[in-house]
């Protein structure tokens, strides 16, 4: 996987997870989980 590969994942799990969790208004803990779900649903391994 190149750069841009992984760049295009990263953006579009951060955009699903804006678009069901919405903007503003969250503990950011709860988006970071979020992201760190759909990162990993995507076979990413993730580390936090």
């Amino acid at each position: 996987m190149n750069e841009n590969e992984l760049s295009r994942i990263i953006y579009e799990c951060a955009i699903e997870v804006h678009r069901i969790l919405g903007g503003p208004g969250l503990l950011e803990s709860v988006y970071e989980e979020a992201l760190a779900w759909e990162l990993q649903q995507r076979g990413l391994k993730i580390e936090r």
